[in-house]
């Protein structure tokens, strides 16, 4: 019990995370990274190029949507007991603007909305380096005991 209660807490562990550069496989994967957060609120950059690309020639939606989730997510999790943990209900999508190679940097940011014992609800949104929005974001998440 002892483990639980001097382990840090989601916010704190996330913080290492940065610290330390480690970013998880899907970051490396995308080429996108965790830059910021604070309780409730978190941060993704990337820039997305030929590599994401769809056979139509833009950039393949499930770029934009697992930064949403990213952000998302971690923005709950910065919210989160070291004894909690957290998983994707549903994510809502809405692309507004298309990407290619020539779109540049992309931040994703995500916000909490509510956050209860077993649910938490979070929206997010993809601006470009001019804040055009690019993509937003609506989820819900399931909050877990560990």
């Amino acid at each position: 019990m002892s483990e639980v209660i001097d382990a840090p807490d989601g916010l704190q562990q996330v913080r290492d995370l940065i610290a330390r550069d480690a970013q998880p496989p899907i970051g490396r994967t995308l080429d996108f990274s965790l830059v910021e957060v604070e309780r409730g609120r978190a941060v993704f950059e990337g820039t997305p190029d030929e590599r994401h690309y769809n056979p139509m020639g833009g950039v393949h939606g499930g770029y934009a949507a697992t930064l949403l989730d990213s952000a998302c997510g971690i923005a709950v999790h910065s919210m989160l007991r070291p004894d909690q943990g957290f998983t994707t209900l549903e994510l809502k999508v809405s692309y507004l603007r298309g990407m290619n190679d020539t779109t540049g940097p992309v931040r994703a940011e995500g916000r909490v909305v509510n956050i209860g014992r077993r649910v938490a609800f979070a929206e997010a949104d993809i601006r470009d380096a001019d804040g055009r929005l690019m993509a937003t974001a609506t989820s819900t998440l399931l909050v877990l005991a560990k």
